[in-house]
């Protein structure tokens, strides 16, 4: 018998399903916007109804926050989440009621950060973040996600506001916090400062060394409390390569030398998963996981 294992993405913007084989090479991949919880759930699940006589398990990274707590009464719900109409969406019970197979949940940047720890040689500790219509980040600390209670937000931590921003009186686009990363660094604060869309604004404006400095401050911060070995930055923003310099500058001035760190070219780096691979390759190896404990 083959067996697949399944991944969703399930993303503010789009969800990306694919299914696997037990080498985790993609054997199908799909991917659609996200519209209203029940249009999209509608199509994930028929998605994986084709494979559903050779599928193992299916492991689900989603933007959040999210009840990733097995005790919790509202595990597998999307919770309290800035995206219209999908606050307190059961995302995993509306799924996996209609399989035979184990699921895991977690978040989509714990997905990509166990993707790209997979793929670099002898890295234990790594945080990836994602930079896009949103931030996140996932922390791997010896092979296991960083967590209590429930998964990190650290798209939500306050940051010292630019200079630019102070004169502007500009704190963010966070519905929920004022002066926190996501509503600073986040693609749509590029659209609030400028009154142009982030892919239409040329490289020498001055709003990408703000949104640089917000993003190293990230990157400081993931060094002094995690001390991981590579930090990831992947997402719409940071495609672009003049970002990732305008980054590693910023943070070199920020760290100050106050901890040994490895040199910057190797320390703050771009996804090595070619493709935004890295959610769906870490989302296979959780699946198989998960199947396996279940066998």
């Amino acid at each position: 018998m083959t067996k697949l294992y399944g991944s969703v993405e399930a993303g503010g913007t789009k969800f990306v399903c694919a299914v696997g084989d037990e080498n985790f090479q993609v054997i199908e991949k799909v991917q659609f916007p996200t519209t209203t919880p029940y249009e999209t759930i509608d199509k994930t699940v028929a998605f994986f109804k084709k494979f559903e006589d050779d599928l193992q398990g299916v492991a689900i990274g989603s933007f959040g926050p999210v009840d990733i707590d097995e005790n919790s009464k509202t595990y597998g719900y999307i919770t309290k989440t800035p995206k219209p109409n999908w606050s307190n969406v059961n995302l995993v019970g509306l799924i996996s009621k209609e399989f035979k197979v184990p699921f895991y949940f977690t978040t989509d940047v714990n997905s990509s950060a166990y993707g790209e720890a997979m793929v670099r040689q002898g890295v234990e500790n790594l945080v990836y973040y994602t930079i896009g219509t949103g931030i996140g980040a996932g922390t791997i600390q010896r092979g296991e996600f960083v967590g209590g209670t429930g998964h990190t937000e650290a798209g939500h931590v306050y940051v010292a506001l630019h200079p630019s921003d102070i004169a502007n009186d500009f704190h963010g686009t966070c519905p929920f916090h004022n002066g926190c990363l996501e509503g600073l660094a986040a693609g749509p604060s590029l659209e609030a400062r400028t009154g142009i869309r982030g892919e239409l604004i040329e490289q020498h404006s001055d709003v990408w060394d703000v949104q640089a400095y917000y993003i190293a401050q990230a990157a400081v911060q993931a060094t002094l409390l995690y001390r991981p070995e590579v930090i990831v930055f992947g997402g719409g923003v940071m495609v672009q390569e003049h970002m990732l310099r305008r980054v590693r500058e910023k943070f070199t001035h920020l760290l100050n030398d106050y901890l040994p760190v490895p040199p910057v070219e190797e320390y703050i780096v771009t996804p090595a998963v070619a493709g935004n691979g890295s959610a769906t390759l870490g989302n296979f190896a959780l699946a198989k996981k998960v199947a396996e404990r279940f066998d």
